[in-house]
């Protein structure tokens, strides 16, 4: 019996070695990851996001990088917001020697494309000494298009899509779907036309009409801005469609005066502006305001596609 007991005691002592080694194992995994986490998180919201100012004082002459990616629309990386921050903090630097905006973006809204543009204008008016350069890679296109006018000159690949002078605005019609389904579709307003972008109702001439002005009015705002930042080098003449929405090839749209020549970022800086370092002035938001803006804006942006309402955009 003593026997039995002894290994009774000595087996109740192994399995206690065993859980204690267990127990503390999972305690430091979990303490592990704690310190991942939290490192993490100090890196995504206290480090700087975009020192430029740090790595321009590290610099000496240079010229000045301004991506420009993706849609062009408030709360977005290509928002007037960045843009315009990254703009001001090149130029106001004075080892810049010039900017170049790297466009790769398929245009947005007129608002945010509009508030860009006025603001190179007045920036190159402020500092006649540095000049910009747009160069577009993949896609330069609508709103995108609108802001790269402003340049002193547009770069491009022969392969570049150019272009897109037009303005859009886009929702659905679910009248036939309702009247199949048997659902009233019942809606109160204090105007006569407050509802008059409603998917659920059929759509009223004399409101179509109007809501097609008010595009046309953006289109012609849009192609007036185009024509005060290229002047004279837009092949005008002869080509009507210009201006009617169609996208381009680079090569074609050298010919049509576009763009001034073919090139790349790098090569703008060595061979035209004469820096050949680049600093990024790219103003970029930390992972989680990205990932917050993100589900914000695909909520919003849904929310207003089954209203039947998204806003005009250049494309």
């Amino acid at each position: 019996m003593s026997d039995d007991k002894s290994w009774q005691l000595l087996e109740k002592a192994v399995l206690a070695g065993v859980q204690e080694q267990r127990r503390a194992r999972r305690w430091g995994i979990f303490f592990k990851i704690l310190t991942f986490a939290y490192l993490f998180i100090a890196l995504a919201l206290f480090s700087p996001v975009m020192d430029f100012q740090k790595q321009a004082a590290r610099s000496e002459n240079h010229t000045a990088l301004i991506e420009i990616r993706g849609m062009i629309a408030d709360k977005e990386e290509a928002s007037a917001d960045n843009i315009i921050t990254s703009l001001r903090a090149a130029f106001e630097d004075p080892k810049t020697k010039g900017v170049v905006l790297r466009i790769n973006s398929p245009g947005g809204s007129p608002v945010q494309s509009s508030y860009v543009f006025n603001e190179i204008r007045r920036l190159r008016g402020e500092h006649p000494g540095i000049k910009v350069y747009a160069v577009i890679t993949d896609l330069g296109a609508s709103g995108a298009y609108y802001i790269a006018s402003a340049a002193d000159q547009i770069y491009a690949d022969k392969s570049s899509l150019v272009g897109s002078i037009g303005v859009t605005a886009s929702g659905f019609g679910f009248v036939g779907v309702m009247e199949k389904l048997g659902v009233d579709r019942r809606i109160y307003t204090s105007g006569q036309h407050k509802a008059f972008l409603d998917p659920f109702q059929p759509q009223k001439e004399d409101e179509t009409v109007f809501w097609q002005g008010v595009l046309d009015t953006t289109h012609k705002q849009f192609i007036a801005s185009v024509k005060l930042g290229r002047g004279d080098r837009l092949k005008v003449e002869g080509h009507p469609e210009l201006f009617s929405g169609l996208i381009w090839s680079g090569e074609q749209a050298l010919e049509l005066g576009l763009i001034d020549a073919y090139g790349n970022a790098s090569q703008v800086a060595r061979d035209v502006i004469g820096e050949k370092e680049m600093v990024d002035y790219t103003v970029q938001d930390n992972p989680f305001d990205r990932f917050a803006k993100r589900i914000g804006a695909s909520v919003a942006e849904n929310m207003a596609i089954w209203m039947g309402f998204q806003g005009p955009a250049l494309r």
